[in-house]
C-alpha cells in the first residue's frame, strides 16, 4: 500500500525525514507477516527539534481566530471521508483489524473531528466579582502551549486523533509519538491528513521512536506542559511519575478489567450478543472490553449454553475477509503470553468451556469457567480473545465481584428493570458503565475515563478544555488601591 512507502518517516517542522538513530523499527502486517515499512528511530536530538518547532509555531496559532482554526478540521474531515476505503485497508494491514473494526474506528475518528470543529469556539472567559471596591476580575482561557501525545496500537488512528485534534483546535501545538507497532496509522496518517488540510508548519510533529533510544526525553523535555498518554497502567504510572516530577499535567487513559453483569431478569439472547461483542471486538484488544462476564446463578445454565454456542460460531482468520470476526493479535509475543496465561489458569483449576488454538498471531477464543478466586487472571487486563464466566448469587455478590479489581474503566449490566440497572451501576467503582448494552462505547461529548488504576482525568467534549487550556486571572483596579505602607 502506498501509505507504507510514503509515510515511513519522521515528520518534524513540516518535513518528512529519516530518523538519525542507530536502529530501525520494522512495521509488520500481524496477519501475513509481511514487512510494511522500516523506520529509523528518532533520537533525543530529534525530539528536541520537534518540540522546538512546536514551540515556535504555537504562539501565532494560539492567536489565530478560532473561526479560522476550525477550517483546518473541516478540511481534515473531508479528506478522511474521501479516502475512507484506503484508510480502512491501511488499518486492516497494520493493526490486523477486521473490516468491522476499521469501519468503527473511522466512524469515530470522523465524529471526533466534527467535535474538534466545534471545540475551537468553546473556551469562554469570565468576569467575577471582587471584595475590593473598583476591582474587575477577568478569567481567560488560554492554550497550554505544547502538548505531548503518546498513543497505543489497538485503535491508533482514532486514539491519536482524540488528543491531537482537540489540542490543536484549542490553539496548542503537538508532538505525537505513536506506538512502534502502528507508526503509520497512529502517526504518519494523522500527520498526512493535517498536512493536506493546511495545518501550518510546525504545529504537528510525529516522532517514531522507542524508550530504548530516547529514555524519558519525550516527557522530561521542558517545552510540553501536558502529556496525554493512552496505554497500560504500568507505563502510565511511569509517565505520571516523570511528568509530575517536572511539574507537567498528565492525562492518562489506561487499562481495564471490565465486568458485564447479567441479572436474573435479563433478556438472555440480547445479553449474550452484547457480551460476545464486548469481549471479542478487535480480538479483545480494547481497554473497555469485558474481561469478566458475571451471571446470576438463576440463569447461569441457559446463558452459558447460548454464550458458548455463539462464541464457537465466531470466525477466526484473515481480517481482510468481511466474514471474519476475530483477526490476529498485534504480534506473536502477545499471543504466546496470553495462551500461556490460559494454560496456567486451567492448571489452577479453571474449566475450559471453549479452548481455542493459537497459531502465530491468530488466537481462537477461549471461555473459562470455575476460575479459582485467587487466580491472577481475575485481577488483570486480558488483552485478547479470552473471557471468564463467573456465577454469582444475588446483587450484593455481583457488586462485590465486579469491584474486586484495581481497575475501573467500563462495565455493563443487563436487566429488564432499567432503574434497577441504574441503581446497580451506581454501586460499581468505574468511570463508565452502561445499562443493557456492551461495555465498549465512546462518544465525542461524553467524558471518557476511568477510576483507580484505569487512569487520571477525562477526555472528550468539555473535558478537553480542562485538559488542554489553562486559566489566567487578570485583575484591573479602576481607581486607586489603598496600601498600608
Amino acid at each position: 500500500m502506498s501509505y507504507f512507502s510514503e509515510l515511513a518517516f519522521q515528520y518534524i517542522d513540516g518535513e518528512w525525514r529519516d530518523g538519525n538513530g542507530s536502529w530501525d523499527i520494522v512495521d509488520f502486517d500481524p496477519y501475513s507477516g509481511e514487512k510494511l515499512a522500516s523506520i529509523t528511530v528518532a533520537t533525543v536530538e530529534e525530539i528536541d527539534l520537534a518540540y522546538r518547532a512546536a514551540e515556535r509555531a504555537q504562539p501565532e496559532w494560539g492567536a489565530t481566530n478560532p473561526y479560522v482554526r476550525r477550517q483546518v478540521f473541516e478540511r481534515a474531515l473531508r479528506i478522511i471521508e474521501g479516502r475512507e476505503k484506503e484508510l480502512a485497508e491501511t488499518i486492516t494491514a497494520e493493526c490486523g483489524g477486521t473490516q468491522v473494526k476499521a469501519g468503527f474506528e473511522l466512524h469515530l475518528a470522523k465524529e471526533f473531528l466534527r467535535e474538534a470543529i466545534q471545540l475551537a469556539l468553546r473556551p469562554e472567559g469570565r468576569i467575577i466579582p471582587s471584595p475590593a471596591d473598583g476591582k474587575e476580575n477577568r478569567l481567560y482561557r488560554l492554550p497550554v502551549g505544547v502538548v505531548g501525545v503518546i498513543s497505543p496500537f489497538n485503535f491508533p488512528f482514532l486514539l491519536s486523533l482524540k488528543s491531537v485534534a482537540p489540542a490543536l483546535a484549542l490553539g496548542n501545538a503537538v508532538v505525537l509519538k505513536p506506538h512502534q507497532n502502528t507508526p503509520i496509522c497512529g502517526g504518519g496518517l494523522v500527520a498526512k491528513v493535517f498536512e493536506e488540510a493546511g495545518l501550518p508548519t510546525g504545529l504537528l510533529n510525529v516522532v517514531v521512536t522507542d524508550i530504548a533510544e530516547i529514555g524519558d526525553a519525550l516527557i522530561e523535555h521542558p517545552v510540553p506542559k501536558v502529556i496525554s498518554f493512552t496505554g497500560s497502567d504500568k507505563v502510565g504510572r511511569h509517565v505520571a511519575t516523570v511528568a509530575a516530577s517536572h511539574f507537567k499535567r498528565s492525562i492518562l487513559e489506561l487499562g481495564g478489567n471490565s465486568a458485564l453483569v447479567v441479572l436474573d431478569d435479563a433478556d438472555l439472547d440480547y445479553a449474550v450478543d452484547a457480551a460476545v461483542f464486548s469481549r471479542f471486538v478487535h480480538q479483545g484488544q480494547v481497554c473497555m472490553a469485558a474481561n469478566r462476564v458475571l451471571v446470576d446463578r438463576a440463569v447461569e445454565r441457559e446463558f452459558t449454553e447460548k454464550f458458548v454456542a455463539k462464541v464457537k460460531s465466531l470466525k477466526v482468520g484473515d481480517p481482510g475477509d468481511p466474514t471474519t470476526h476475530i483477526g490476529p493479535l498485534i504480534n506473536e509475543g502477545q499471543a504466546e503470553a496470553l495462551s500461556a496465561l490460559v494454560d496456567q489458569t486451567i492448571a489452577e483449576g479453571a474449566t475450559a468451556l471453549v479452548r481455542g488454538r493459537t497459531e502465530g498471531t491468530l488466537m481462537e477464543p477461549s471461555v473459562l469457567g470455575g476460575v479459582p478466586e485467587d487466580s491472577a487472571i481475575l485481577r488483570q487486563e486480558i488483552f485478547g480473545p479470552v473471557v471468564l464466566l463467573i456465577p454469582f448469587d444475588g446483587e450484593e455478590e455481583a457488586v462485590r465481584i465486579a469491584n474486586d479489581t484495581e481497575y475501573g474503566l467500563s462495565g455493563a449490566v443487563h436487566t429488564a428493570d432499567i432503574e434497577r440497572g441504574v441503581r446497580f451501576a451506581q454501586r460499581i467503582h468505574t468511570g463508565m458503565i452502561h445499562v443493557n448494552d456492551s461495555t465498549v462505547h465512546d462518544e465525542p461529548i461524553v467524558p471518557f475515563g476511568g477510576e483507580k488504576h484505569s487512569g487520571l482525568g477525562r477526555l472528550n467534549g468539555e473535558s478537553m478544555i480542562e485538559d488542554f487550556t489553562t486559566t489566567k486571572w487578570i485583575s484591573i483596579q479602576h481607581g486607586r488601591s489603598q496600601f498600608p505602607f
